[in-house]
């Protein structure tokens, strides 16, 4: 079927809001996986507006989800893995309205995976490998052991897709298929956790020291993307000038967990600005690289 023959199939469902729409079609039903759930057929809608919609249709006899997002919360969700047969649904599905190319070139963006992408991409991993590993070590020290083990295993995979992106390597669904053969410390240490003949709390503890070093050593790497945008002027960033920069604002929710550990292991400087105007000792943190 012809791209116009589909675009007029679909069409009611635009408005004036309407940046772009992808047709994915199921094949085979015994493969329906997250992203059809059932239906026959996803229409995805990107909008401008942040309202986010879900309509069930019928069309041609074949069940239509109908998912409305927004272009900022579909990036967001591709370069987070949120979603991941988004990624699938927008490399392999039907571009059949695109706004000024929109859809086209953020295909093409994820297709490539080159930079700012990348370091986009590595920097929510790392935040999420981060936020991981701290909260298993604190389920640890209160003596909940599973609990700890759902958090490091948890925080294991988001290493493994770290491992992936530095070589040029977009994560998909099968991270750990994607792994097994570039012998990889992550890989070993999930083999340790999930096999090994030690006791459950040994397996933990020995995969959060490996977690410890690996969090150590990519830090600043992982971090480019931060510590570029903060060494961009001479002049101080506060968390709220940071988090609305452009090159920010996709990872901005990430942005005060990796600033404090920057700040403790020295790669970044804290600086306190006493403000005149305040009585009270209040100081202004800002960030810099000097």
């Amino acid at each position: 079927m012809k791209l116009s023959n589909l675009y007029s199939q679909y069409k009611e469902v635009f408005d004036e809001d309407t940046l772009g729409a992808i047709v994915c079609q199921q094949h085979d039903q015994n493969k329906q996986g997250a992203l059809f759930h059932e239906y026959d057929i996803l229409l995805l809608v990107v909008q401008v507006s942040e309202q986010r919609k879900v309509n069930h249709l019928m069309f041609g006899g074949k069940v239509c989800q109908v998912l409305h997002v927004s272009l900022r919360l579909l990036r967001r969700r591709l370069i987070a893995g949120e979603k991941c047969d988004l990624v699938k649904c927008l490399l392999e599905g039907d571009i059949i309205f695109d706004t000024d190319g929109v859809l086209a070139n953020l295909s093409l963006e994820f297709e490539e995976f080159k930079q700012p992408l990348r370091d986009q991409v590595m920097f929510l991993e790392f935040s999420r490998f981060l936020w991981l590993y701290l909260e298993s070590k604190r389920y640890m020290s209160e003596g909940y052991i599973m609990d700890a083990y759902h958090s490091v295993i948890q925080s294991l995979h988001h290493w493994a897709r770290i491992e992936l992106i530095e070589r040029g390597i977009r994560p998909q669904n099968n991270v750990w298929e994607q792994v097994r053969g570039l012998n990889t410390a992550v890989h070993k240490l999930y083999e340790e956790l999930t096999v090994s003949k030690e006791t459950l709390k040994q397996r933990v503890e020995l995969v959060l020291l490996g977690c410890e070093f690996s969090v150590l050593s990519k830090m600043a790497e992982c971090s480019g993307l931060l510590i570029n945008v903060i060494g961009s002027r001479s002049k101080p960033w506060s968390i709220r000038e940071l988090i609305q920069h452009p090159e920010l604002k996709i990872v901005n929710e990430e942005l005060p967990l990796v600033l404090r550990k920057l700040v403790y292991r020295s790669i970044i400087k804290e600086v306190k600005m006493e403000s005149d105007l305040n009585p009270h000792g209040k100081h202004n943190i800002l960030y810099s690289t000097i």
